[in-house]
């Protein structure tokens, strides 16, 4: 392979890391994650950054820990300042080209008019993409095919909860196949020549719980395993979740079975629509020019400690699925990295391959040594991510905000070591966990020098990744004075 590669990042809706067969889990059928695993780098300790979506993208496209980027919840507006993976992009030669969505709410110092509809929905799309398929929760497009195929789909929710009774073929994740291999081919025929850059986000296998086709029958739900219990001492804010319907589990292990079986149906059925992807790309020659990146905004609870959904400080919520192929460095295919890599190490990854300067505000490290089958002299013993609650205060008492100060305490972020989880709140408690001696989360750390070691290790991880735009720039020489970032 020669000159720029082509670059396809792909980001699947709350995909867990242990939900693949080449992650050793018994059950589900990933046979092309495996495939893409076996001729690239599987990252086995891969962890989202925050969540729940916004959050989660904002990090994984700006490089950025949720501390210094502040999207803290879906609709929280992204700074205009920060850079971004399509910028850069941009700057590399690329044209980026969605499809799906990214879920990053503009600026508002941005915006003249006050009428302007990106100033009322946190589904907008990140600066720097060409917009091909746009797939926000309204679904439109997909819609509006399926009225076209004679079905009668009253809304987008409803068209997914009935994806088990459509087939495969005409499901979200095979429409958004679809609409990437047209343009891909299109482009075959028009500039064969150039190389191209397209992010895809595949919803799936996000709720409602309803796989595709014969995938909503593929798992038995008495064999769909068991979730992690809950804690004997719930966390207040555990406990208050767990009143809450829309994020608490099913009790009934039948039902929670079900739930299960289905999202482990829309995994093998995603997983199938990007067999279709790499086939289109071996069947045009491109395999060998491609690098590939397969990450996930967050992960999913699927009853694990009783919870649905993303959210809280259970690594359930954060764990995903990480998988680089870069065809230019084959010494390394077929391994698994059992170090700790984050979301916020897929710009600075991708600013190395394309040759591309890393922008001073990222907290994230490059894989590439990693993809070059060589260990880093240096790395991170732990994986850090943070969620943001305050919006559960606002739906508890509506009346509170913006003045209830108790908004800015309504945060967390976690160490997670190899050992050991700590759990700092923004209200000043703590939890840790003793994962050595109880994988469940469910064992409480007891001594107290091994609690105050994690909360130093905390506050030294917050203190080296304070904002560093302006820090590494000495105002002398014109302004080109340097000094280490």
């Amino acid at each position: 392979m020669t000159g720029r590669p082509n670059v396809l990042l792909i980001t699947l809706d709350q995909f867990r890391a242990d939900a693949m067969s080449c992650a050793g889990h018994p059950l589900v059928l990933t046979p092309n994650l495996d495939r893409l695993a076996a001729s690239g780098v599987r990252f086995a300790r891969h962890y989202a950054q925050a969540a729940p979506c916004s959050p989660g993208r904002a990090s994984l496209y700006t490089g950025m820990y949720q501390m210094n980027h502040r999207v803290v919840a879906n609709g929280t507006p992204l700074d205009a300042r920060f850079d971004n993976v399509a910028l850069m992009a941009r700057r590399a030669g690329y044209a980026p080209a969605l499809f799906g969505y990214t879920d990053q709410g503009a600026d508002p110092r941005t915006i003249d008019d006050p009428l302007d509809p990106r100033l009322s929905t946190y589904e907008g799309v990140l600066p720097g993409f060409d917009v091909e398929t746009l797939l926000v929760s309204d679904h439109g497009p997909w819609i509006e095919w399926l009225s076209s195929l004679g079905y009668h789909v009253t809304d987008a929710f409803h068209a997914l909860r009935t994806e088990h009774e459509r087939p495969v073929e005409h499901s979200l994740s095979s429409f958004t196949t679809d609409r990437l291999l047209a343009w891909l081919g299109g482009r075959g025929k028009s500039d064969s020549a150039a190389p191209w850059f397209a992010h895809v986000s595949y919803l799936r296998p996000h709720p409602p719980f309803s796989a595709a086709g014969h995938f909503a029958s593929k798992y038995d739900p008495d064999h769909c395993g068991d979730a992690l219990p809950i804690p004997p001492d719930p966390h207040p804010l555990h406990s208050v979740v767990l009143a809450d319907r829309r994020a608490s589990a099913p009790a009934d292990r039948r039902a929670l079975g079900k739930l299960r079986a289905q999202y482990f149906g829309m995994i093998s059925e995603v997983d199938a629509q990007l067999g279709r992807v790499w086939d289109h790309l071996e069947a045009s020659g491109e395999w060998g020019n491609t690098v590939v990146v397969v990450t996930a905004d967050h992960a999913e609870q699927l009853g694990d400690q009783g919870l649905l959904g993303k959210l809280g400080f259970f690594e359930s919520s954060y764990h995903i699925l990480g998988i680089v192929r870069d065809p230019r460095r084959p010494q390394a295919h077929g391994t698994t990295v059992n170090h700790f890599t984050e979301n916020v190490d897929v710009l600075p990854t991708l600013c190395e391959l394309l040759g591309q300067p890393i922008p001073a505000q990222v907290d994230g490290c490059s894989l590439v040594p990693f993809l070059s089958g060589e260990a880093p002299g240096a790395w991170r013993r732990a994986a850090t991510y943070e969620f943001d609650w305050r919006d559960v205060l606002i739906q508890l008492d509506p009346e509170r905000w913006p003045w209830d100060a108790r908004l800015a305490e309504c945060n967390l972020a976690v160490r997670r070591s190899a050992d050991r989880a700590y759990v700092q709140f923004g209200d000043g408690s703590w939890r840790c966990f003793d994962l050595a001696k109880d994988p469940t989360w469910c064992t409480e750390e007891t001594d107290p020098h091994m609690v105050l070691a994690e909360a130093q290790d905390m506050l030294v991880w917050r203190s080296r990744h304070l904002d560093r735009t302006l820090t590494g720039m000495l105002l002398e020489s014109g302004g080109i004075g340097r000094r280490p970032v």
